[in-house]
């Protein structure tokens, strides 16, 4: 099951092979306090040069991990070219909760701060991830369990690309997590999942084969969401 920490969310206050270094990207930083504050104690620190994330986020005149969240947080909701890969989040100019999260962790990392990528699932319905509920009732589901990644700072869950309101939070239908590396986004991640779909099709009375039909489904999801 899941942790029992209280879960926290950055709200919006009303209003492989070796591959290439894909660079840093050269889109103008946010500016001003922007939509993901106050910001959690703690987490309020200057971006040294300490790494090729840091580095990144500094060119692009990023200098501080609240602004570098800001700046994640604005990019739009996309499949990177491999989804493996959390840099390109930067020169793409896109992420999905894996990368943007896995990108925000490993800064983190290198700056030395106790910031952990975790990976959840959670029964994913129409209310609680708007953009997917024609999709569930058009595979004949009124739910299926969804993977999500966000960040864990002193026992608090920090959702950095999320906007929810009360009764939406998707930290309240949470069924499991774990902590991931950054490296973790790809395969195992997929993995795990899927390990997860195969016993949660038989607790429903589902035949065994039927979770390919319910992956099915949660990739018709990802690409309504992508859409939005």
């Amino acid at each position: 099951m899941g942790s029992q920490d209280d879960p926290m969310m950055l709200r919006r206050p009303p209003g492989g092979a070796e591959q290439q270094r894909p660079g840093c990207g050269s889109e103008e930083p946010p500016t001003g306090e922007g939509p993901l504050s106050p910001f959690p104690e703690g987490l309020r620190f200057d971006i040294r040069p300490s790494g090729e994330i840091s580095r990144c986020f500094r060119k692009l005149g990023v200098p501080d991990f609240p602004s570098a969240i800001r700046y994640v947080h604005r990019l739009p909701y996309g499949r990177n070219t491999d989804r493996s890969d959390y840099r390109l989040v930067l020169t793409e100019k896109k992420g999905t909760c894996s990368t943007k999260h896995a990108l925000l962790a490993r800064l983190a990392e290198e700056q030395d701060r106790p910031v952990h990528l975790m990976v959840g699932i959670y029964r994913m319905d129409g209310k609680n991830t708007p953009g997917v509920g024609v999709v569930l009732k058009k595979h004949r589901l009124s739910c299926l369990p969804e993977a999500h990644c966000y960040l864990k700072f002193r026992g608090h869950r920090l959702d950095a690309t999320r906007v929810t309101e009360a009764g939406s939070d998707p930290f309240d239908f949470l069924l499991s997590e774990r902590r991931i590396q950054p490296e973790g986004i790809g395969e195992p991640k997929v993995k795990w999942h899927q390990a997860y779909l195969r016993e949660w099709v038989r607790t429903q009375g589902m035949k065994p084969e039927e979770w390919k039909r319910v992956w099915e489904a949660r990739e018709a999801c990802i690409r309504a969401l992508e859409e939005i």
